[in-house]
């Protein structure tokens, strides 16, 4: 029997896991800008190639983010209609859409794959002064994807398996999509408990 705590526990560690790396990728880049603006303006020095870096950090930090965003509900989902339908509907719906996210989700890192495969067999290199390997970025940028790829695919399965066991009210509870009213409750969560801090010198009404 499938629990509710172990997928959850197994979907926030790759989800959590995914966006520290897509972060820590990030800072990096920042530092790396950082010094070639200051290079460039006071001694005349190009490390050459940051902005081709930065499009290799940007689209394999993006690969990396689509599992945290999914954990935390964050994908666009048009729910104009799914909010005014009953629970008997909702859970359907709300089931479809997490196996038809899991699909595109394999469909990209399908995709993905075979592009490295290709490279990796045409020994490919970037078109630029740093002559990169392209296995080495699109590596990671499979490695993002998978992850995207397991968490909706061990989503789904939570879906389905609250759907084929009629427990729909956990179904809609977990896979319905977010209010306005539910973002706002949880970033008056976030507030309350000090995950969100005010600007230094802020004064409160």
């Amino acid at each position: 029997m499938m629990k509710a705590n172990n997928v959850n526990r197994a979907a926030r560690g790759l989800a959590h896991g995914a966006a520290l790396a897509a972060g820590y990728g990030g800072l990096c880049l920042s530092v790396l800008i950082t010094f070639e603006v200051i290079a460039r303006k006071f001694f005349s020095f190009s490390l050459q190639g940051v902005d081709e870096i930065g499009g290799y950090v940007l689209a394999i930090g993006v690969a990396f983010s689509f599992a945290y965003a999914l954990l935390q509900g964050a994908h666009t989902r048009v729910d104009v209609l799914l909010a005014k339908l009953p629970g008997i509907l909702r859970g359907p719906l709300n089931a479809s859409a997490a196996l038809l996210l899991a699909i595109f989700a394999a469909f990209m890192l399908w995709r993905a794959v075979d592009t490295l495969l290709v490279s990796l067999e045409f020994q490919s290199h970037a078109s630029t002064p740093l002559q990169t390997p392209l296995w080495i970025p699109q590596s990671l940028w499979v490695a993002g994807l998978t992850v995207f790829a397991l968490l909706a695919g061990l989503l789904a399965l939570r879906a389905v398996f609250l759907l084929v066991t009629g427990d729909l009210s956990r179904l809609n509870q977990e896979f319905d999509a977010r209010s306005a009213d539910d973002e706002l409750d949880e970033a008056r969560h976030d507030y309350a408990s000090g995950t969100v801090q005010t600007p230094h010198g802020s004064s409160h009404s």
